[in-house]
């Protein structure tokens, strides 16, 4: 029997589950399929969020042939099949999985049947299509990313599959507990395949009550996945919750409680999360007060996804003790957000002349850059001169905070050019 996650592959673009920037109605794949003028393409992102899905629908949709293949295993002779099914019959959509490892002997057979349009090519990737795949294929696709799932989007595809007769397992009388549904759907990193994939298991696996009913609990489910549910509740905004418990405990320097929720969200296996959420933390809640810790965060994570878990953990564990012990400073941020409110209130004002490009004839006709004082013609790199626009001119935005000696230094020249600037 084919797995559960095969048999409920949509065979139409409205099926598709998620990924709405590319297939919802008005967005570029749904306009492409409606109109019948498809081209070829790169769908790049994580595994189990819809790349097969999305080409099996267009297929669907248009009634093209629909081959699929991998570059990796796949040989040139296959390749040729579906080229001469195309010459023979017309075109063919053709998935071509893991394209990043398209080779220069299939690639240079693809391509005049790309450029003549009887191939329609879908690549499918994990890679980062910019980097790994060759120019000549790339030039010839256009390039979409496509998005982990969110919970919300997992559990209409998990409703689909229990009430579907024939392609999932609507014929079978299943119960699945809410906090069991949440798990799957909040456990699985966006990744549909595997959510479908532990839910089959459990049903395949779990003995009938007296009444035909299979009845899926929270621990059947945590066993089939292989995951642990760390925290559950029945909204899922539990997830989130340590997310910002991890943030505030660093925030607020507890070496042992950033720990601890970071050890929650690496054991659920959400790697991705706790590397952006530590990036945003040194340069947010450390920011100024130790710029040399921020520039370690980065380190530490760039070794991280390179290392992938379980080793990640021991970078990040370095990199979270430094952060709690730091001395802390949000003024970075606020400074942003100060400048940031001005602009949403419409205190914008035009560019002074002096400061305006004069890269062009014309532009000293203008008085475009004409009184512009080059700083590196003075003594120390500095000249009175105004840089913001006129009804901004006195308007400060960076408080420094005395947090580190880092900060101190910093406030003191930002007061000194401060008042330089200012001086009559």
């Amino acid at each position: 029997m084919q797995p559960l996650a095969y048999r409920m592959r949509p065979t139409k673009i409205e099926e598709i589950v998620g990924q709405q920037q590319l297939v919802g109605p008005g967005k570029i794949i749904n306009r492409m399929v409606k109109a019948k003028l498809l081209s070829s393409m790169i769908l790049y992102g994580p595994p189990g969020t819809g790349k097969t899905s999305i080409a099996s629908a267009i297929a669907g949709s248009t009634k093209y042939a629909f081959r699929m293949l991998n570059a990796a295993t796949d040989t040139k002779k296959d390749l040729q099949v579906v080229a001469e099914e195309a010459r023979m019959s017309g075109t063919v959509i053709l998935l071509l999985d893991e394209i990043h490892r398209l080779d220069k002997t299939k690639q240079d057979f693809l391509l005049p049947h790309l450029e003549n349009g009887r191939i329609i090519l879908i690549g499918a990737t994990t890679e980062n299509p910019y980097i790994a795949i060759n120019p000549a294929i790339r030039s010839r696709t256009q390039i979409f990313e496509v998005k982990p799932l969110t919970p919300e989007d997992i559990a209409t595809a998990l409703d689909r599959a229990l009430e579907d007769p024939d392609r999932g397992l609507g014929k079978l009388k299943v119960k699945l507990d809410s906090d069991a549904k949440n798990f799957l759907t909040t456990n699985t990193n966006g990744d549909l395949r595997s959510a479908l994939n532990a839910l089959e298991l459990a049903v395949q696996s779990t003995d009938t009550s007296d009444d035909e009913t299979i009845h899926i609990t929270l621990p059947i489910a945590e066993e089939c996945l292989q995951k642990k549910a760390l925290v559950t509740d029945k909204d899922g905004d539990a997830h989130y919750d340590v997310i910002s418990a991890f943030q505030k405990s660093i925030r607020g320097s507890d070496t042992d409680a950033a720990l601890h929720y970071m050890a929650r969200l690496l054991d659920s296996g959400d790697l991705q999360s706790v590397m952006r959420r530590l990036l945003v933390i040194a340069y947010e809640d450390i920011g100024l007060a130790n710029p040399p810790a921020c520039q370690r965060t980065v380190s530490a994570v760039t070794a991280a996804e390179k290392l992938g878990l379980p080793e990640a953990r021991i970078p990040l564990a370095d990199v979270v003790i430094e952060l709690c012990l730091s001395p802390k400073s949000n003024s970075g941020i606020v400074a942003i957000d100060s400048a940031l409110t001005d602009i949403h209130d419409g205190k914008i004002g035009e560019v002074p002349d002096h400061l305006k490009d004069a890269h062009y004839k014309g532009a000293e006709k203008l008085g475009h850059g004409v009184d512009y004082k080059y700083p590196h013609s003075y003594p120390n790199d500095w000249i009175k001169q105004q840089y913001l626009p006129d009804r901004l001119k006195n308007a400060s935005y960076y408080s420094s905070k005395e947090t580190s000696t880092y900060e101190q230094r910093f406030k003191e020249q930002y007061q000194k050019l401060l008042n330089a600037q200012r001086k009559d």
